[in-house]
């Protein structure tokens, strides 16, 4: 069954015979004489018509080929002796011998209307008939399938039953099975107010108490519908509804019929039947497979349409992949034991299959009910999807936080690198620099911020290296600083090598030095004492236009 046709479905049965009517006997058309010729089977109608024997059925001729013939009003019962001749019948045309008879036109039977009747005993599955060789392959067919179920339904008149009393609703994800009250008043409309009610007012999710509400909405309108005159004061049915969500399965239970679960393999009856039996074997006076047997098996304790009080059963179970709901009237799981019904849930591959399966058991025991069964598969849970969902979920909440923290990590890098401060080379002379002496992608990641007139070739080799490499500062006024002492150094060990030289130059020559003269000149290649050789050194401008 297709999504299309998940609408209500009332189950009934239609058996009507069909009888053919015998034309009236007529004379063979090689009988006819040509015109002009003595007939020799011409009656004849000076002679009475002899008396048929007594008690004895008048023969129908059943001649091989037919002729349109007004029909003869049967000669009424005279007196003996008396009989008047029959009228002439007029021969309208003379029928191709060779053309084929009509069974209305004759008395015989038309053998492919009656194989065509026998091969429909009045199922009332809205859906075509699957062929056994469909049923050996893979290649069946399903009567509904979606996103998250496949399931099969079929109702079947029985064995026994003249009519069927069963409806059923197959309106995935919602599913319900309804038996008429056998031997009660228009079971059949019953059932199908009730199908139709709780297909109206069921809830839009696995909601059990308003699935229940949804069967005693149905009991009302039942109820409300034989005071008005639909169908029969007494009318009644039970009724076993479904809802299936995600891993959540809501039931609403009334009467007898029932509702199993194939869950890995073992199959769980999961209602409780309201009937005089169960209550029997619920105190221990029987047990279950003579319940099945009980002369009073088919009393029920509540149904709907007898009790305006009358309340639902209602539950909800977890349910998972690869189970299987099985719903069904109590002409299956009264004909067909637990251990059996297993056997064939377990067996079969489809939904359909076992439906068929399962509705051929109970017609094989003896069908003394109608029979009616609905299967659903679920073929996906939510679990995949919703696993599936989360880590989808999860990924795109990873890569926001990663491209977030991705960004802050930038923003919080530049604002640190912008505020670092290192000493380091131009142009051979030491200078103050933002950021740090790296590049990144070919971008340089420091701006120069003040140059100075400090020569790199006045400082100690390994400081020059240093330099070079960027000796980090806390902040602009310790490189400031930093700059300063370098400038103390040079001047500290420029002067220590004029002494030095006139220490050396004394000794040379014995005598103290003339007033004006430098004793470095030579070491210092003529520099005058008055100026230090970092002074020497040509002042040079900033970034910003001041003096270092």
């Amino acid at each position: 069954m297709t999504p299309e046709q998940d609408d209500l479905r009332t189950t009934g049965y239609e058996s009507q015979a069909q009888h053919a009517r015998p034309a009236a006997p007529v004379a063979p058309a090689s009988a006819i004489p040509a015109s002009g010729a003595p007939d020799p089977w011409a009656p004849d109608y000076d002679k009475p018509a002899p008396m048929p024997p007594a008690h004895t059925a008048p023969a129908h001729a059943a001649p091989p080929i037919s002729v349109e013939a007004a029909p003869a009003p049967a000669p009424a019962h005279a007196a003996p002796g008396s009989f008047e001749p029959e009228p002439e019948i007029p021969i309208q045309s003379i029928p191709d011998p060779t053309a084929p008879v009509s069974p209305e036109d004759t008395a015989e039977i038309d053998l492919q209307a009656v194989e065509a009747k026998l091969n429909d005993p009045g199922s009332t599955m809205d859906f075509e008939p699957i062929t056994d060789d469909l049923i050996d392959t893979d290649a069946t067919f399903d009567a509904g399938t979606s996103s998250m179920l496949m399931w099969g339904a079929r109702s079947d008149v029985g064995c026994v039953r003249s009519h069927n009393e069963d409806s059923y609703l197959a309106a995935s994800p919602l599913f319900c099975v309804c038996d008429g009250m056998g031997g009660h008043a228009a079971g059949e409309v019953a059932s199908a107010i009730a199908v139709e009610t709780i297909a109206k007012t069921a809830p839009k999710s696995a909601d059990a108490a308003q699935l229940a509400a949804s069967i005693e909405a149905a009991n009302a309108a039942i109820i409300e519908a034989a005071v008005n005159g639909v169908g029969r004061p007494g009318m009644g049915c039970t009724a076993t509804a479904a809802y299936i969500e995600g891993t959540t399965l809501a039931i609403a239970h009334v009467g007898d019929s029932r509702a199993y679960l194939l869950h890995e393999g073992t199959l769980i009856r999961v209602t409780r039947d309201h009937s005089y039996v169960e209550e029997l074997v619920d105190a221990g006076e029987i047990t279950a497979d003579e319940a099945r047997t009980h002369p009073n098996r088919s009393v029920i304790t509540r149904a709907l349409g007898s009790d305006p009080a009358m309340y639902a059963d209602h539950f909800t179970l977890n349910v998972e992949e690869g189970d299987r709901l099985i719903l069904c009237s109590d002409g299956m799981s009264g004909m067909v034991p637990d251990g059996e019904i297993e056997r064939i849930a377990q067996q079969s591959s489809t939904a359909q299959i076992c439906t068929d399966n399962l509705v051929d058991a109970a017609l094989a025991a003896g069908g003394g009910d109608n029979v009616t069964v609905v299967v659903v598969d679920i073929t996906d849970d939510g679990r995949v999807r919703e696993v599936a969902r989360k880590h989808k979920r999860t990924l795109f909440f990873a890569i926001v936080g990663l491209l977030i923290a991705l960004i802050v990590a930038t923003v919080a890098s530049f604002i640190s690198i912008r505020k670092s401060v290192y000493l380091g080379v131009k142009d051979d002379a030491v200078a103050i620099y933002t950021g740090i002496p790296d590049s990144l992608l070919g971008l340089k990641l420091n701006w120069l911020e003040d140059e100075t007139s400090i020569q790199l070739k006045y400082l100690p080799e390994d400081t020059q290296n240093r330099l070079r490499e960027g000796i980090p500062q806390k902040n602009l006024k310790d490189a400031q600083d930093a700059v300063e002492n370098y400038r103390a150094q040079i001047d500290e060990t420029q002067t220590k090598l004029i002494e030095d030289a006139r220490a050396i130059q004394q000794d040379r020559t014995g005598s103290t030095e003339a007033p004006g003269t430098n004793p470095a000149d030579a070491l210092a290649g003529g520099t005058p004492p008055s100026e230090s050789p970092a002074d020497a050194i040509s002042p040079s401008t900033t970034t910003e236009g001041g003096a270092a």
